[in-house]
């Protein structure tokens, strides 16, 4: 029996994410930003923060202004660098914060200098280029026009270009062609900022999966996300990366019933057991992060064995099929974690919804309790 008061528990090994964040930075041999976007890929901002410079990361990366002045406000000085902003972001918060900030057009470059006139602090820029991925980033026709107009704000004394950067569409797939392509255009795009006379800026393009697979594209220091929580960006086995997965999802049974054979379970009756069995009540659902899609596909472990959930995942609820275990109310149901106890892995529950581990992690919450183990970070 488990502690009956923890009804359902996201728990975090913050040792894991240190442990994992110091392999990496091994494995490059060279400076590490570690990305803690996303409440900290789900595992919580500030500890993850906390974990991920204890295990000696260099920087740290968000995507929102938001996560990276939270990240000031709790007394983290370290180099943060924030990317994903709109028109009108508050970028002269962001200098008084001395947060860097990624610029990917002139008009948003053009903001970034009134906020630096405005508080009088020059702004740390990081210029992005987009490279193949067709997203956020400068296209190789606008890339000219966004990297002269720094370079005139670099000479005014506004803003410093501190680094050239871009994101890889591929990287999880080592042998695709478009990861040369993608640094090709980098590297295209590399010169002509120094060229503009841009020669002090860093390069960064280097993803989870090209930290781990693709010694190439590490440039000046790389930028994992996913693999410091301990989850392998190629969809294997972390361990094969010297990872261990720093999330672990659990629930207390609310109830437990003996049920005939052929009953229907949960809505839609889409599961019936074939025999006399006992019905197991987990009480965690979609509204908890639990995907819906996860009925009838997504293993757990509970009385011993890995079962897959019975029926529909409801949105408070979902059902397991225990047969004659002797399973009872305020037992432990694990629905995913570093699997050495023969619980399911976050990269189960991924293949059997048919969706990637990133999503997993970062949505599960809701009435979730977070607790941490471990002291890395603590304070």
């Amino acid at each position: 029996m488990t502690n009956r008061a923890a009804r359902a528990e996201v728990v975090v090994d913050l040792d894991a994410i240190a442990a994992n964040t110091a392999v990496l930075r091994d494995r490059v041999g060279r400076p590490l930003m570690a990305v803690v976007k996303a409440d900290g890929y789900g595992h919580g901002l500030l500890p993850a923060a906390r974990a991920v410079l204890a295990g000696g990361a260099d920087f740290l990366g968000v995507a929102v202004l938001d996560e990276a002045l939270a990240l000031r406000a709790a007394g983290i000085t370290a180099p943060v660098l924030s990317w994903l902003h709109g028109p009108g972001t508050d970028y002269a918060a962001a200098l008084v914060a001395d947060v860097e900030v990624s610029v990917n057009a002139e008009w948003a470059l053009a903001e970034v200098v009134a906020a630096a006139r405005a508080t009088g602090v020059t702004a740390r820029v990081h210029l992005f280029v987009d490279t193949g991925l067709s997203r956020e980033g400068a296209t190789a026709a606008d890339w000219p026009g966004v990297v002269a107009a720094a370079a005139r704000a670099q000479a005014d004394g506004d803003v410093s270009v501190v680094g050239l950067w871009s994101h890889m569409a591929y990287a999880d797939a080592p042998t695709h062609p478009t990861i040369g392509a993608q640094v090709r255009v980098f590297e295209e795009a590399v010169d002509v900022a120094r060229r503009a006379g841009l020669t002090g800026a860093a390069l960064h393009l280097a993803n989870s999966a090209a930290t781990v697979a693709l010694p190439e594209t590490w440039y000046d220091f790389v930028r994992p996300g996913v693999a410091l929580y301990g989850l392998d960006p190629l969809g294997g086995n972390p361990a094969d990366h010297g990872l261990r997965p720093a999330m672990t999802v659990r629930a207390s049974i609310a109830l437990t019933k003996r049920v005939p054979a052929g009953v229907g379970v949960s809505y839609g009756h889409t599961y019936f057991p074939q025999t006399e069995t006992t019905l197991a009540l987990v009480p965690v659902g979609y509204a908890d992060g639990v995907p819906r899609a996860a009925g009838n596909s997504a293993p757990v472990l509970a009385g011993g064995a890995q079962r897959t959930i019975a029926g529909r995942v409801c949105m408070d609820q979902f059902v397991l099929d225990v047969g004659d275990a002797d399973v009872h109310e305020g037992d432990e149901v694990v629905l995913w974690g570093p699997g050495d106890r023969g619980e399911p892995t976050a990269q189960q529950w991924a293949d059997a919804v048919d969706t990637i581990h990133y999503e997993l992690v970062t949505r599960i919450g809701g009435r979730f309790t977070r607790r941490y183990v471990g002291s890395a970070g603590a304070v």
